[in-house]
């Protein structure tokens, strides 16, 4: 395993643990992230490997800034992409933002669908009755499932 996948593994398990027990991420996990990244490229390419991890937190908080600006994400996952960008890289980050996009919609497609079939087995008579709403998912996993397939190698 190369230190890379290392770093994404144990930032990722951390943040994605937290988030799913306190639904937060703790800062010291995306700075975490953002110092290993800087490390790792500063150590494998020199002041060009500073500049791709530097490159790819811009790029992590600029790809999901917007969602927190109209209230779509926390905080703590828009830090969490801009740890992983440090890690993984500009040109990496934005397969990883498209993995986590999908990953990230199946999560939430599945989160309604079992709030309604829960909502309709409460109720007895198969509707889901006006109350239903669709809970808030732990972005975090699939946060970490997109970094981690965007480090795969492509044949």
């Amino acid at each position: 395993m190369t230190p890379q996948v290392c770093i994404a593994v144990i930032v990722g398990l951390a943040a994605s643990v937290e988030d799913i027990v306190r639904r937060r991420i703790s800062n010291w996990i995306p700075v975490t992230a953002l110092a290993a990244g800087l490390i790792f490229h500063t150590a494998r390419d020199g002041w060009r490997g500073t500049l791709t991890a530097l490159a790819g937190a811009a790029s992590g908080l600029a790809v999901f800034l917007v969602f927190y600006l109209l209230g779509g994400m926390g905080g703590g996952d828009v830090k969490l992409m801009a740890g992983f960008g440090a890690v993984l890289g500009a040109g990496r980050l934005l397969e990883a933002a498209l993995w986590t996009a999908a990953v990230g919609g199946l999560a939430a497609a599945a989160v309604i669908a079992w709030g309604a079939i829960r909502s309709r087995l409460r109720r007895g008579d198969g509707t889901a009755g006006p109350g239903f709403r669709a809970e808030s998912i732990p972005y975090a996993p699939a946060i970490t499932v997109g970094a981690w397939l965007a480090l795969i190698p492509r044949g």
